[in-house]
């Protein structure tokens, strides 16, 4: 695929962005479209490698995944960028992936990770590839409506419009059945829309496309909580099957002493509340929990925490300071990480890149645990008292020892938790009697995506846990084609 010498010709090229200390004065996005004849030779880079590792959305035993979950045609859409066929590229794209204007975004991309000229040398920049692909897709006009030219008379309802759902509602009208997509907030996208902020992923690329699913006949229903505003009973009687795509939303606490001390925020209510402000007044009307002039501390080392770090930067904080429990990552693969894995190797997100610019230096603390918070006489936090820790694993478990005499005291006015999730919120669950794992996320096998009711589905981090947007887009079209086979007796969809 691509060039034959071509990953030997060109090195690899990424696109610019605009400089941190100029970005953080807004939230636009600020990634800047690359010419064609440069894409072109980014797409000869790809090697007729003959088993292509950054397609197979698969995984070795005991390991994490390796290559694209939804199976993207990789060197089949990078050799058709090569020639300048854009429209057969955006074609091949769309075949696997629903929205690459989200995972081009947003995606850590894992294909790179897995790319055969990765084993020496710099991978093929697939991701950025993808998100010019489906941009010149939309700027040409190539991505228009498509509604089904029949109708199967089932009708499906769609709870959750995260990535999963809209996955799922987009795959199951194409089959022809009514789709009702549920959603409890005030706009559609559920994680795309309030979890990751505007400088990532803007709401108008959501709107974008769910406009386009509306005009093909998906039903979108916003600010309707489904187990209170409409019942499972209802749902019984309205609808042949429910796909439940509700996400995992339960947050991870970190119980320390002083936990109760104002300040101290859930990461998601913090991205939560900011960008539903920014959208609706531009932040005018105050209802965020603002950063400014506050000395900041994030205690999460993800992508939710560095969100939390781009956010902060833009409300101007006094300083920032992110937790991260584990070790600093060295600059090549450690040994048992070994390629087509994923690298877990030392980077910086684009959240570190400004705190760097403004602060002189990279933002994060490692291997650091919070013991305590300390408040004052008012009842706000004003201090976090931490003590450095070395993981082991003992058992096959991961174990925080405490090192002694590497105590501290770092000055906190907002503390924002970003560890993660333990799973979806259970009260609609427990209404719809859908069976748990130990884990409290939905019983839904892996393969059929059906729960202990034949007609009741889940896809997403409600049944996986908490994940990537491109593994709930793989989930949402999977569970859509076994929710298919059920009203149908056979599926056409892939």
């Amino acid at each position: 695929m691509g060039k034959p010498t071509g990953f030997l010709e060109y090195k690899r090229e990424a696109p610019s962005k605009l400089d941190p200390l100029e970005r953080v004065k807004n939230w636009q996005e600020f990634q800047v479209m690359m010419p064609e004849d440069k894409l072109q030779e980014q797409g000869a880079r790809c090697m007729d490698c003959a088993i292509p590792f950054c397609q197979a959305g698969t995984s070795m035993v005991g390991s994490d995944e390796i290559g694209c979950p939804v199976y993207n045609l990789i060197p089949e859409w990078n050799d058709l960028v090569y020639r300048g066929k854009w429209q057969e590229a955006l074609t091949r794209l769309h075949k696997t992936n629903n929205f690459p204007e989200f995972t081009g975004r947003v995606c850590p991309a894992p294909c790179e990770g897995s790319c055969t000229v990765a084993i020496n040398d710099d991978p093929v920049t697939i991701k950025s590839i993808e998100y010019h692909i489906v941009e010149k897709g939309f700027k040409e006009g190539w991505i228009t409506a498509d509604p089904p030219k029949s109708r199967t008379g089932k009708k499906v309802a769609v709870i959750g419009s995260g990535p999963a759902g809209l996955a799922a509602a987009q795959q199951l009208n194409r089959a022809g059945h009514m789709v009702t997509v549920f959603e409890k907030d005030d706009r559609i996208g559920g994680l795309l829309a309030y979890g990751i902020p505007e400088v990532k992923l803007e709401n108008e690329t959501i709107t974008r496309r769910t406009d386009i699913m509306e005009e093909e006949g998906i039903e979108f229903r916003t600010s309707v909580d489904v187990g209170k505003d409409i019942t499972s009973e209802q749902l019984d009687e309205e609808y042949d099957s429910v796909i439940l795509c509700t996400g995992a939303q339960n947050h991870r606490d970190v119980p320390a002493e002083g936990r109760g001390l104002k300040g101290i925020h859930y990461a998601m209510d913090f991205l939560r509340g900011n960008t539903k402000s920014l959208l609706d007044s531009n932040l005018e009307d105050g209802r965020y929990i603002s950063a400014k002039d506050k000395h900041v501390i994030v205690i999460g080392g993800g992508d939710t925490g560095v969100d939390c770090i781009t956010t902060s930067l833009r409300h101007n904080c006094a300083s920032l300071t992110q937790f991260d429990i584990n070790k600093k990552k060295d600059n090549d693969r450690p040994e048992d990480n070994p390629w087509p894995l994923y690298p877990l190797v030392y980077k910086q997100e684009d959240g570190h890149k400004e705190a760097a610019a403004l602060q002189g230096e990279d933002p994060r603390a490692y291997k650091v645990m919070t013991k305590k918070f300390v408040g004052n006489e008012k009842g706000q936090v004003k201090e976090i008292h931490t003590v450095e820790v070395e993981t082991v694993f003992e058992d096959g478990k991961k174990v925080r020892h405490e090192v002694p005499g590497t105590e501290r005291v770092w000055k906190a006015d907002l503390v924002l938790l970003a560890v993660g999730f333990t799973g979806p919120e259970q009260e609609l669950l427990e209404q719809m009697e859908v069976e748990r794992t130990e884990r409290s996320t939905v019983n839904a096998e892996y393969g059929s995506y059906v729960t202990n009711h034949e007609n009741v589905f889940a896809a997403g981090d409600n049944r996986r846990g908490q994940s990537l947007v491109v593994w709930a887009i793989h989930e949402g079209r999977e569970a859509a084609r076994e929710c298919d086979r059920f009203l149908m007796g056979t599926t056409n969809l892939q």
